[in-house]
């Protein structure tokens, strides 16, 4: 696993680079796991962090905290009416349209193993939009296909619901590859041994928010892994994302 990477840091906030498979904080999804991105950034700065969102275990990407109780509150609120912008990369299996909004609300995903869940609660709204950045089709018979056709798509969530996007690209039949839970395992498996690719193909690439301490507007970006970078040059998706993305 590659390290929590610092990206910027000031008196209010910290924001980091957070590799695949690991935790945000502890949590009801995997009670053995020891190491959470929570607690190694506040080893690697010296003081308390404070979490104001969160990134799943298995994707990577912008991960912001912030320094101070009121700073936390400040970007919460941010993140609750919407003046936070994500931009994400993954890759879907099959070819998704050239652009589009996926708008289909979600049941609150909850844990049977957590304790403090709530019964009964109604859908929420859930809206992402997304365009394709690359499509490729590769002479493998993955599935029932002669041939196995993907996607390299941008997504913008235009709100924060668990697995949000892993579930909507699931909804309209192009699920993320690499995706264990909502995904497709013979494609999975293609990319894990075929394409050296074990992880799930979602990064967070660009996060956009005004900034606590006076709100002017501020956008930060986490690069790819390695991983996800061969991927993109050896399928040739090099080109389709900004450079600034791309592992050095």
């Amino acid at each position: 696993m590659d390290p929590l990477a610092l990206l910027y840091r000031d008196e209010s906030i910290a924001v980091f680079n957070k590799p695949s498979g690991l935790l945000v904080h502890r949590s009801w999804i995997d009670r053995l796991e020891t190491r959470f991105a929570l607690q190694m950034a506040r080893d690697i700065l010296g003081q308390r962090v404070y979490p104001v969102h969160r990134l799943d275990k298995p994707t990577s990407g912008v991960l912001l905290f912030a320094l101070s109780p009121g700073a936390a509150a400040t970007l919460t609120a941010s993140f609750t009416t919407g003046d936070v912008r994500k931009r994400y990369l993954a890759v879907t299996r099959g070819i998704v349209p050239e652009s589009g909004t996926i708008d289909y609300p979600l049941l609150e995903e909850q844990d049977r193993r957590d304790p403090y869940r709530q019964e009964g609660k109604e859908p929420q709204e859930a809206v992402t939009t997304f365009r394709r950045r690359g499509e490729v089709e590769l002479p493998f018979a993955v599935g029932r296909y002669p041939t196995a056709r993907y996607s390299l798509v941008e997504a913008q969530p235009l709100t924060g619901r668990r697995h949000q996007l892993r579930r909507h690209f699931k909804h309209i039949f192009h699920p993320l590859v690499g995706d264990v839970n909502y995904g497709e395992g013979r494609h999975n498996r293609f990319f894990r041994e075929e394409l050296a690719a074990p992880r799930l193909l979602l990064h967070a690439a660009e996060l956009t928010f005004p900034h606590p301490a006076g709100g002017s507007e501020m956008t930060v970006t986490a690069p790819l892994d390695s991983c996800f970078t061969r991927l993109l040059r050896r399928l040739g998706w090099e080109e389709a994302v900004p450079a600034g993305w791309l592992a050095i």
